[in-house]
């Protein structure tokens, strides 16, 4: 009797310890990123998503570029354009303006018009209308010149969040990929490819930001200058108007 209850336990002992093994997770090794800096994550990233962090970076160099360099070029401009504006409405004539005020384009139109019609100086409002359209044609090309380089700040804030989503959404894809192929939802496990994947949305905000913030700057400021350059027109065309009414346009321009 006792040599059965002996028996009978050690065989219910090796069943537990059969249940017990079968019942135990898997203690199948996972190959868990432990570098999570931004610069592991960005070398532990899929190609597609490291593709997509190149290009944002690449966008925001451009950015800071473009702000720099015309940041140089709209300050150099403002300057000149407020120092003519601050001439032209001290002067009482065309023939009071200074010789280093010729290399001015505005006035350069006026002299090449006025130049141009000499035989036909009697015909105020049409000597007029041509100065006028002469100035709107520079105006223009000033508008064109300024914005050149500020418009790529507008694609970039318009995109860079998309492209950004699209790195997130192939790293994420990727990482339940993982997560079917390695039978888990440890945390541990899949948490690494989110966060690559989540780096990307972060560098287009960071690379979108900044783009729409400076091209909103630079409207304004490309806004104020051709204000400045409209102001400029407005003044040297009462001194043309001023010379005409005195007779003193050919004499002068003589």
């Amino acid at each position: 009797m006792l040599r059965r209850i002996i028996l009978v336990g050690a065989s219910l002992a090796a069943v537990g310890q059969a249940y017990s093994l079968s019942a135990s997770p898997p203690t199948e090794s996972f190959d868990i990123p432990t570098n999570l800096s931004v610069g592991g994550m960005f070398a532990q990233a899929d190609w597609v998503v490291k593709l997509v962090m190149i290009g944002l970076i690449i966008a925001s160099v451009v950015t800071w570029t473009v702000f720099i360099a015309k940041h140089v070029e709209l300050r150099k401009a403002h300057r000149e354009a407020d120092a003519m504006l601050s001439t032209l409405t001290k002067t009482r004539s065309l023939a009071e303006l200074s010789a280093t005020a010729d290399n001015n384009e505005l006035i350069r139109q006026v002299r090449e018009e006025i130049s141009q019609s000499v035989d036909a100086l009697q015909d105020h409002d049409g000597l007029k209308e041509r100065i006028i359209s002469r100035f709107d044609r520079y105006e223009a090309l000033i508008a064109r010149k300024m914005t050149q380089g500020v418009t790529i700040l507008a694609t970039i804030g318009a995109t860079a969040p998309f492209v950004g989503l699209f790195g997130t959404v192939w790293g994420i894809m990727n990482a339940f990929i993982g997560i079917a192929e390695k039978q888990t939802t440890n945390l541990a496990v899949v948490a690494p490819g989110i966060a690559e994947a989540l780096l990307a949305t972060a560098l287009g905000l960071v690379a979108a930001i900044p783009a729409v913030v400076i091209y909103n700057h630079f409207a304004r400021q490309i806004a104020a200058h051709r204000a400045t350059v409209s102001d400029s027109a407005a003044a040297l065309l009462r001194l043309v108007s001023r010379d005409l009414s005195r007779g003193m346009l050919p004499a002068g321009e003589a």
